[in-house]
Formats: C-alpha cells, sequence, structure tokens
C-alpha cells in the first residue's frame, strides 16, 4: 500500500482500558497520527494480568500500539490546558472515554472544544449512552453483556449466564466508534464541517442482539441459551469427535442434504423431520444425538477431511497455540512482532488493501514518552487564521 488511507489526520485519544485505545489503535493502523494521552499512573490495563510484559500487562501493548504517549494530569491546570491545545491547534480528531461528566469539569467537552476547533470530529464513547436516565453512569463490558441480554443467550441450556470470553463490547465499541469517526471525516470533507459522534457500551451491546431483537418481536420469545449452537440453524453446533470437539454449520437445506450424504446418512435430508430448517428445529436433539453419533467415531481431521469435498462448513474447536500456529493463520501474517524491536507477538489490522496489510506498528510506548515532542510541537507551531490543523 503506498500511501495510508488516513496519512495526514491527527487523532487525540484520552482513552483508558479497551474500547478507546482499541478504536485508537485500529486509527494508527489506517495511518493516523495518534497522540494517546494518559493519567501520571498510566492506563488501567498497564496494570492488567496475569499476562506481563517489560512491567505492563500484555493487553495494554495489545491495544496501544503505534501511538505516540503523552502524559496529561488534568488536575493541573498547565497539563491540561497543553493536551488541550494540542486538540484545538493541531487535531482533526478527538476521542475519548472518560466517566461522564469528567470532559466538562476540564473543558473537554464538545461544546466547548468545536466552539474553538469548529472542524473537529469529537468522538465520546460511553458507557450506559450519552441520554437517557442512566447515561451518568459507569459501566463496563461484563455490565452490558449483562444488561443487554447477551448473557441470558450465552452458555448450555441448564447452565448459569456466561460472559463471552473476549470483550466482544469493548472492542465493537471500539469498531463502531471508529466508523462514525470515518463517516465524519468523508462528511467533513464534504461540508467542511465537524461533528460529535456519540457510541457506547451498552448500543454495541444492542446491536449484537440484533437478530435476537427482532426473533422476539416477532414471536414474543425472549431467547435462550445453546451452548456452541444457535437458536434458528440446524445443525451449527460443535459435535465431540474422537479427539476434540468441531464445528459444523448447515445453514440452509442444501448444505444439510451435503452432511447427511457425507456421513453416510443421505436419507436424512428426504426425512420429514429433518427435511427443511423448520423441520431440524422442531427437532433438534433427535438430529443432534443422531450426528453426534457418527461424529464420535472419528477424529476431528478425519471429519474435516470427509466433509471437504462436500462443501459442508467445518472447524475444530481450537485452543490459542492451536490456531496460532496454524498454518492458515501465518498465511495470512496477521500475527508478529513491531518492526522496531524484539517484541511482544500482537494482531495486526484484520484488513488489506489492493492485497496489502497495513504494516505492523511500533510498541506500545512509556507513559510520558512523547512528551518532549508535544511540548517542541507547542512551542514552534503557531496557528494562524485558516491554518488547517
Amino acid at each position: 500500500m503506498h500511501e495510508s488511507p488516513l496519512a495526514g489526520i491527527v487523532v487525540v485519544e484520552l482513552g483508558d482500558s479497551a474500547s478507546a485505545p482499541f478504536a485508537g489503535q485500529i486509527l494508527a493502523s489506517l495511518g493516523a497520527e495518534v497522540w494517546k494521552a494518559e493519567r501520571p499512573t498510566g492506563d488501567s490495563s498497564r496494570g492488567w494480568g496475569p499476562s506481563i510484559w517489560r512491567g505492563d500487562g500484555a493487553a495494554f501493548h495489545a491495544i496501544n500500539r503505534g501511538k505516540k504517549t503523552i502524559r496529561a494530569d488534568l488536575t493541573d491546570a498547565g497539563e491540561s490546558d497543553r493536551l488541550r491545545r494540542l486538540i484545538v491547534e493541531h487535531a482533526d480528531v478527538f476521542l475519548h472515554n472518560l466517566r461522564p461528566g469528567s470532559a466538562a469539569r476540564h473543558r473537554l467537552d464538545a461544546d466547548s472544544l468545536r466552539s474553538d476547533a469548529p472542524e473537529l470530529i469529537y468522538c465520546e464513547l460511553g458507557a450506559f449512552g450519552h441520554v437517557g436516565p442512566l447515561k451518568d453512569e459507569p459501566g463496563y463490558d461484563p455490565l452490558m453483556q449483562a444488561f443487554a441480554g447477551i448473557m441470558s443467550l450465552t452458555g448450555e441450556a441448564d447452565g448459569p449466564p456466561v460472559r463471552a470470553g473476549v470483550s466482544i463490547v469493548d472492542f465493537g465499541s471500539g469498531m463502531w466508534s471508529v466508523i462514525g469517526i470515518l463517516a465524519a471525516l468523508v462528511r467533513r470533507g464534504r461540508i467542511g464541517a465537524g461533528a460529535t459522534v456519540n457510541s457506547s457500551l451498552l448500543e454495541t451491546a444492542i446491536a449484537w442482539n440484533t437478530i435476537a431483537i427482532a426473533g422476539f418481536h416477532a414471536d414474543g420469545d425472549p431467547g435462550s441459551r445453546h451452548g456452541s449452537g444457535v437458536a434458528f440453524i440446524v445443525p451449527h453446533r460443535a459435535f465431540p469427535t474422537a479427539d476434540g470437539d468441531l464445528i459444523v454449520s448447515c445453514a440452509n437445506d442444501p448444505l444439510f442434504a451435503k452432511l447427511a450424504a457425507a456421513l453416510g446418512h443421505p436419507e436424512w435430508s428426504g426425512d420429514p423431520r429433518f427435511a427443511t430448517n423448520a423441520a431440524r428445529l422442531a427437532n433438534r436433539d433427535e438430529l443432534e444425538r443422531l450426528i453426534g453419533d457418527v461424529l464420535r467415531t472419528g477424529t476431528r481431521d478425519h471429519w474435516r477431511a470427509v466433509l471437504r469435498p462436500h462443501g459442508v462448513p467445518a472447524a475444530p474447536v481450537q485452543t490459542i497455540p492451536e490456531f496460532v500456529a496454524h498454518e492458515q493463520t501465518a498465511a495470512l501474517g496477521i500475527i508478529g512482532p513491531p518492526p522496531d524491536r524484539d517484541d511482544i507477538a500482537t494482531v495486526g489490522l484484520p484488513l488489506s488493501f489492493d492485497g496489502e496489510r497495513p504494516g505492523p506498528l511500533h510498541s506500545a510506548q512509556p507513559i510520558g514518552a512523547n512528551d518532549a515532542d508535544l511540548d517542541h510541537l507547542l512551542t514552534h507551531r503557531e496557528p494562524t487564521p485558516g491554518d488547517e490543523r
């Protein structure tokens, strides 16, 4: 890729934990110059364990690469003013996930900043959203998975509510924020005006429940837990094999017919109990028992070899070490160390442009590593009327 999509765009990120820092890293991966402002004690994720790398949590290294890092003690008038100047005089985008009310206390709210920088894209990533009776409440990923019903649909049918094993709400909120920022930048290029973009953990959690919400409004069914499966497709779950679990997915009737033939039971596709997805849903337990009985007789690799020629989607349930070492993962080249020194392996941007993935980002920096750069920037460049930030 000859030029990064966001080359020349300056972003100031006042993010903590996961959601806003993840958004900042996406923007950095796309070529933006991202200044990460941290309180003197650092981003919370610097202290997240148990995995530690060079004194900070591996989580911090995972989502804070490619950024310039400055200290910003908002309780210190000088440091707060320095941050505000960086935003007003130089930034195209300001991104934060401060607790409700905190931005306004430090004159970092949208009205204050955009009155001085009308072309600024201001993105606030909140917890429960920017309106409503809970708008001032703090929140984290598991709270939103609980509040928005995700946990009511996650886990085994007879088990307790389960949080998704990865921070889908945090990372999803970061992605939605980036989508909003990019859309606002396109709009600014067209009409010359900035925008205030609001996203939140709760709105993201609600969005992930799009299908379940539609189902509830269609027939009043609140949904239920199906373990590795889903409510609306059968078969579409993990089945035990002789050496581990294998996900088999047949999202339509022709695929089920191919599965039945591959497993040596072509009669299943003509059986009235199983011929259509609606019939398979009504007879889920019986069909899954029959499929499970067959799959237990061979290994995961055996069944993948059997199913592949028939075009039946299937994948082994792998551990992190297994999929990291897999040849497909290696072929994608998405996992690797930063280019600047021998460092922890991290995940690159899951996008390619003209067949080329954006290059790896430099390592996450210590708190205040670029304070001198910021002081030089603010000292040696004074804005003039009409000057582009």
